[in-house]
């Protein structure tokens, strides 16, 4: 070994646990060699922990146990000691009312875990929605040089010769049931093969989006983000990723390093060329205040204004995410691309983004669409404001209705979710397809949690006269997965005293996506007079995680973070700098 890779040995976090000759030291190799671990694994070997987000109760990442073992071979033979190690897990479709109230709270677990343990580096396991972006929060406030491995989409469904995109597909169909249009037969069918093996949504909800975030922030090996979960090159992948992450810690190529300004724009250009989820901004937006980056909604829609989609892929599109990998996958996309990317963004393979995709090409150019012949003209998601919205709402004008992206309606407002649920499909309602459907209370605060409410099913009377698509929106968020004329993360919310508070049925709501506006059509005295009115509602916890969550949450314009996590130099708080013996 040469001295500079014993200096670099030396210098490794590890050392200060396994690497001292005194009672401390003798304690941390004892207890670990309780595991059935020789005394060689701690010669120098540095230590890469095995985040690992598997759980029996999200399907998404139960095969993660298998990728993790992968991984572990990798390190290994890169000469490294792997260590796996949980933590909770977020399953979008068990967890009620929402992952999105855990984000956070498995941000801080991944933190804390990767601090708190004696690990040069980390390999990052995830596959459902917030499991991602919360690994990505954690990892980069810990600051240790860290690579992420995606679980990838789940195979197709088929049915009766149809192939089936999770998520999308089970909205459409349930229409169709609730219309009148499809048996119980049929419906039970499909329940059976829609999810065909582990692994995540198979179209371009936020599972698909952030697994491609990932990789256009420069966190995963070129083409991880969408080899399907029971490919086998998925676990080669993994393995490959092991090895790369021993590199990294001796090379000590950081978050730091990789997630800056470059690498954000990147990533937002990538989200907006896939027809990406609604739910990319928060998580980005997070991310960035992580690192103390500005990432302003108009940045968004600045990037949007000069993307053009060219990923046919549900719920913007017709494929599925394993015809998407089958065609180049987010390799050819970015390659596609290029002219639009800051190509010189260090990656964690210790290149460049322009060197990582100089190879890749297209294989279908029905899935991935030329530059020059988009799929949509601009980005997939565009960025509304007005009064209705001081602070932004989303729209996805990829996965809309044309005919509604100009539109003024009359409001149909619920007050909250069980509102909804409760006179949506009454006969009675006072609804026509013209109407603007409004939920409250909905967001971070009011609902808790900002849960995927914000598809708000068409009233069953106009489903079954025809009805495909209407005007609607709310505080909340919705699913990757979902397609129509839908507004979302209106901020302020709601609960908040935010313009949303206000509405009432009857009122004229304006929609101009092509100008960017949200407008409730009343006068300015109007408006005023009400939001003075108004009165929040009692909190929904008054102890736990859930009170801290309500006393610190942030707004959807601002990434629903908490407000003491933002910023400042995540590695502040390592105990190697607080304490001179990591044992006491």
């Amino acid at each position: 070994m040469s001295s500079s890779s014993d200096d670099r040995i030396a210098k490794l976090r590890s050392r200060q646990w396994f690497g001292k000759h005194d009672r401390w030291g003798f304690g941390h190799r004892a207890w670990l060699r309780a595991e059935g671990f020789s005394e060689q694994v701690f010669e120098g070997k540095p230590v890469i922990g095995v985040c690992n987000s598997w759980s029996e109760l999200n399907n998404c990442n139960a095969h993660l146990r298998q990728v993790a073992e992968a991984v572990k071979r990798g390190v290994w033979a890169a000469g490294g000691f792997p260590l796996e190690f949980p933590t909770i897990s977020l399953g979008e479709m068990l967890m009620k009312p929402t992952t999105m109230l855990y984000r956070n709270l498995m941000a801080m677990d991944v933190e804390e875990s990767i601090r708190a343990h004696p690990l040069d580096g980390v390999v990052l396991l995830c596959g459902c929605d917030k499991t991602t972006p919360a690994q990505l929060m954690g990892a980069a406030s810990a600051d240790v040089p860290a690579i992420m491995v995606p679980g990838g989409p789940m195979l197709r469904g088929m049915w009766r010769g149809i192939e089936l995109g999770s998520g999308t597909d089970v909205r459409r169909f349930w229409d169709e049931v609730r219309a009148g249009r499809m048996s119980e037969e049929a419906w039970c069918e499909i329940e059976s093969c829609i999810s065909r093996s582990a692994g995540h949504c198979t179209v371009m909800g936020t599972a698909s989006t952030m697994a491609c975030v990932a990789e256009a922030l420069g966190m995963t090996l070129t083409g991880a983000a969408d080899i399907p979960a029971s490919d086998s090159r998925r676990l080669a992948i993994a393995e490959e990723s092991g090895r790369r992450a021993v590199a990294m810690t001796l090379e000590d190529l950081r978050p730091t390093r990789i997630l800056t300004r470059e690498a954000f724009e990147n990533a937002i250009r990538v989200d907006m060329a896939i027809g990406g989820s609604t739910n990319a901004i928060v998580h980005l937006v997070a991310l960035a205040g992580r690192l103390g980056l500005d990432l302003p909604l108009t940045k968004f829609d600045e990037i949007s204004r000069t993307t053009p989609v060219v990923v046919n892929v549900k719920p913007s599109g017709e494929f599925l995410m394993e015809d998407f990998c089958y065609a180049g996958g987010l390799p050819a996309v970015m390659k596609e691309i290029s002219s639009l990317l800051k190509l010189d963004a260090l990656t964690v393979t210790g290149k460049t983004m322009g060197e990582n995709i100089a190879n890749a090409q297209c294989f279908n150019r029905d899935v991935i669409k030329p530059l020059a012949e988009p799929l949509k003209a601009e980005g997939g998601t565009v960025v509304l404001s007005g009064n209705l919205a001081p602070r932004g709402a989303i729209i996805k004008q990829s996965a809309a209705s044309s005919h509604l992206l100009r539109h003024t309606g009359r409001a149909v407002v619920f007050e909250n979710n069980e509102d909804l649920i409760a006179r949506l499909d009454d006969p009675s309602l006072d609804v026509d397809e013209s109407c603007v459907l409004v939920l409250k209370n909905a967001g971070p605060k009011g609902a808790p949690g900002m849960p995927e409410w914000g598809h708000l099913p068409i009233p069953a009377k106009l489903l079954k006269a025809g009805v495909k698509d209407m005007v609607r929106l709310s505080d909340a968020r919705i699913s990757g997965t979902s397609f129509g004329t839908i507004v979302v993360h209106i901020a302020p919310e709601a609960a908040v005293g935010g313009p949303l508070a206000i509405v009432r049925s009857g009122d004229q709501i304006e929609l101009n996506v092509a100008e960017r506006r949200l407008e409730l059509l009343i006068p300015e005295v109007e408006m005023k007079k009400r939001l003075a009115a108004w009165r929040p509602a009692e909190p929904h916890y008054r102890r736990g995680y859930g009170k801290l969550f309500l006393e610190h949450i942030l707004q959807a314009d601002e990434g629903c973070d908490f407000d003491f996590l933002r910023g400042g130099d995540g590695r502040e708080a390592d105990p190697l700098r607080r304490f001179r013996n990591p044992g006491v």
